[in-house]
């Protein structure tokens, strides 16, 4: 990593070819702590070029949602979606719908200039979408986030992914797994890009709900914070379109820059959360390789968990609530806090 730096410009060499400028290289983006060095904008950049074959495998050709941090994680933060001032020429972006119907550009990362210059641009959270610019309506990657309410361990969310794995297997997919950077656990599969975002929503709730039903004690698909008590929450609604979850090798806007790092579920039982770092995860993907380097050779498709939709519309079981930003959504239960919920649904607006 760069030591302490006078403010001066340096110019990184990308292994694509490129070079790329990077200004207030000595910036700090995440200040030490006690068991981990601070990170400068230069040791990000450098971290970038160290792993850029194994983020390129996770958000490339993605329409990527930038998480910005000007003055590094203790100050102000915002998110990018339209492509920052100043776009290298060579990098490419694409155009992508949101719920609202609007559409405009975002930037693609194909190549580790393209993240370094994100980086430059005090980028330290990459957001990509879960399709490819081909088809940026369909998406080809399933995500299941599994977020631990207070009072839930580490070692909980791993029982619940390995549950959660088993449920996908009986669907026809291949679940890969990585560390959230946080305290809680992400889920991937690839999919054949045959369905839209809502219908692949569905898919999600009707797995999730298997998963419930397997784990009734440890897991709920509970969407409001006062009905989940201490369980994992799985979280339906990063299915959304506009709905994004931290790239793989991506660091987190947290204390001690930690990654959110793909591993092998049989390593996944003694995995600590809080040993892959911006410091650490270039030497251990070094010694271990990419744990998702398969991914896109196991690719399924939602058949089996559209039926199990089914089915639950069937017992009577119906949609689910969306995030408060969508638009009132068709079947939508009624978006009000269950404690205070005054009249039966059939009362409540619906959309037309």
């Amino acid at each position: 990593m760069f030591a302490a730096m006078a403010s001066k410009a340096i110019t990184l060499d990308a292994p694509d070819g490129r070079q790329v400028r990077l200004s207030s290289p000595d910036r700090v983006l995440w200040p030490a702590t006690d068991d981990q060095p601070q990170i400068t904008k230069a040791d990000y950049a450098t971290y970038m070029i160290d792993v850029g074959p194994a983020l390129l495998r996770a958000l490339g050709n993605r329409p990527v949602t930038l998480q910005r941090f000007p003055t590094g994680i203790e100050g102000e933060e915002f998110f990018s979606k339209n492509p920052p001032r100043g776009v290298p020429e060579w990098a490419r972006t694409t155009v992508c719908t949101y719920p609202s119907g609007r559409s405009h550009p975002q930037l693609v990362i194909d190549e580790v200039a393209t993240a370094v210059w994100a980086v430059q641009m005090n980028t330290l959270t990459f957001h990509p979408w879960p399709v490819r610019t081909e088809n940026n309506d369909n998406p080809d990657e399933l995500r299941i986030d599994l977020d631990p309410q207070p009072g839930r361990s580490f070692a909980d969310v791993v029982t619940a992914a390995h549950a959660l794995r088993e449920v996908m297997a009986d669907a026809g997919l291949v679940a890969h797994v990585k560390t959230s950077g946080s305290r809680g656990l992400h889920v991937y599969a690839r999919v054949e890009p045959e369905l839209e975002f809502l219908d692949v929503r569905h898919g999600v709730i009707a797995i999730a709900r298997r998963l419930e039903r397997t784990l009734p004690e440890l897991v709920t698909t509970a969407w409001w914070k006062e009905e989940r008590g201490e369980k994992i929450f799985v979280d339906f609604n990063q299915a959304n379109r506009d709905r994004t979850i931290a790239s793989a090798y991506s660091a987190r806007p947290l204390p001690g820059a930690p990654v959110s790092m793909p591993v092998r579920w049989e390593e996944l039982d003694d995995v600590d959360p809080h040993a892959f770092t911006v410091t650490s995860v270039p030497e251990i993907l070094a010694k271990t390789g990419d744990a998702w380097a398969p991914m896109d050779a196991e690719v399924g498709t939602l058949a089996t968990a559209m039926t199990w939709w089914q089915e639950d519309l069937d017992a009577g079981l119906g949609e689910e609530p969306f995030p408060p930003e969508y638009p009132k959504m068709p079947g939508e239960p009624p978006r009000v806090q269950p404690s205070k919920k005054r009249r039966a649904d059939s009362e409540y607006d619906s959309p037309a």
